[in-house]
């Protein structure tokens, strides 16, 4: 009798044990969800998945959710090259060989994570440039550019601009067989702000750039090729505003809450992580500040950017006086290769035709709405493709377990939009 008491005893502790780590589990990944999210359980765990990577390590928690790195050499239909472009690393998706003479579309890819993490070569973004080579008949170039810490603010930046000009320079493009007048830049989220900073640069009239330790050291020679198409999703744009009407709704949404995105912005920009309660009061953008002049201020003025639909009842966050110094200390937020929404008129002007993604549920879709606005009021031919079920990152979603319908509707509709105008 005392030995099955025993054995009660044991049996009832592990159901105990068991059915408190089942609930510690459930809090932990419980976060609300809109309902108009599909399946917000998966997505729960997608961003406790993320929200343990915060602690544990980018890199490592990337893989698990997006694929391994896949492995150099011939895809089925696709040859794959790990090589470098005047000195930075790429991954060279090639489609099969057509008939001759006959010229193919280039696409450089710049991969999101915060400026922090992420890989070309991890399984989504691996996939899809190998969909986009095959289907589309597109040389893809996808950009290892250096991450946080290794590098800050404007490294990463500085390494696109040289991949994207050796990859525009005659001799690649003949050695690919790419179309000069059918070139594309493409990138998501901190890749998206990429794009549209290197497109701004690769456009606007040469200068001489601080290549610090960068192999960009030819930065200011004239290129006679452009890129023909920009293809930005869900871009990061602007630091100036964290208090825009989809940071206030999407504040503590799943992937990408406000505080995750202003830490990626402080490491990027290289500043203390501690500042961050000054730049989610909106301090960093007070009206003492004489450097934001009124027309400065009016490239990111989402009052009179947004439609009535996106600004809803949303009132705008602005501070007197910034006692911190915020800007001398942090001079990278007023710096157009940083935050290409804050670029003139006259920048944007030379921008080529361009697609924007955005989502209903991502702090960051007001910036690419209203960067598509001022894009349109310059005289660019602009495709803004909005998802009101959409959260950011889905587009790398795509692959079972962990696929969203709205990330594979996205997907297509990214493709047949390059199909169509590159």
């Amino acid at each position: 009798r005392s030995t099955d008491l025993v054995r009660n005893f044991k049996r009832r502790d592990a159901v105990v044990v068991t059915v408190l780590l089942a609930a510690a589990l459930s809090y932990y990944i419980y976060t609300p969800m809109p309902d108009a999210i599909q399946e917000p359980w998966k997505l729960m765990a997608v961003d406790a998945t993320f929200r343990t990577g915060m602690n544990l390590g980018f890199d490592s928690t990337m893989v698990a959710l997006v694929g391994s790195r896949s492995p150099a050499g011939v895809v089925p239909g696709v040859k794959i090259s790990d090589i470098t472009f005047a000195g930075v690393p790429v991954r060279v998706y090639e489609p099969p060989a057509g008939g001759e003479g006959h010229l193919r579309r280039g696409l450089m890819y710049l991969h999101g994570g915060g400026w922090a993490f992420g890989s070309g070569k991890m399984g989504a973004y691996d996939k899809v440039s190998r969909v986009i080579s095959d289907e589309l008949n597109t040389v893809v170039v996808s950009v290892e550019y250096r991450l946080f810490p290794e590098v800050l603010f404007p490294e990463p930046f500085l390494d696109c601009v040289v991949a994207a000009k050796h990859f525009l320079s005659p001799e690649v493009l003949d050695k690919y067989a790419i179309d000069p007048e059918r070139v594309a830049v493409s990138g998501d989220s901190a890749g998206g702000n990429l794009a549209a900073a290197v497109a701004q640069e690769v456009l606007a009239e040469p200068r001489i750039l601080d290549s610090c330790d960068s192999p960009a050291a030819n930065s200011d020679e004239i290129l006679s090729v452009k890129f023909s198409v920009q293809a930005l999703i869900y871009p990061v744009l602007q630091a100036l505003d964290f208090n825009t009407p989809s940071y206030v709704q999407n504040r503590n949404m799943a992937i990408l809450p406000r505080q995750v995105m202003v830490q990626f912005w402080l490491q990027y920009l290289g500043a203390d992580i501690s500042l961050r309660p000054q730049l989610i009061a909106n301090n960093h953008s007070a009206l003492q500040h004489s450097a934001l002049t009124p027309e400065l201020r009016s490239r990111l003025d989402w009052t009179s950017l947004l439609s009535q639909k996106f600004k809803k009842s949303y009132k705008p966050v602005v501070v007197e006086r910034d006692s911190h110094g915020l800007l001398k200390k942090i001079p990278g937020l007023l710096d157009t290769r940083s935050s290409p929404l804050l670029a003139g008129p006259e920048v944007l002007a030379k921008c080529p035709r361009t697609y924007i993604l955005t989502c209903e549920f991502d702090v960051l879709r007001d910036e690419g709405l209203m960067y598509a606005r001022r894009l349109k009021d310059a005289g660019v031919s602009v495709t803004s493709d909005y998802y009101e079920d959409g959260f950011h990152g889905c587009l790398s979603f795509i692959s079972w377990p962990l696929d969203f319908d709205v990330g594979k509707r996205a997907l297509r509709s990214y493709m047949t939009w390059l199909q169509n105008n590159l």
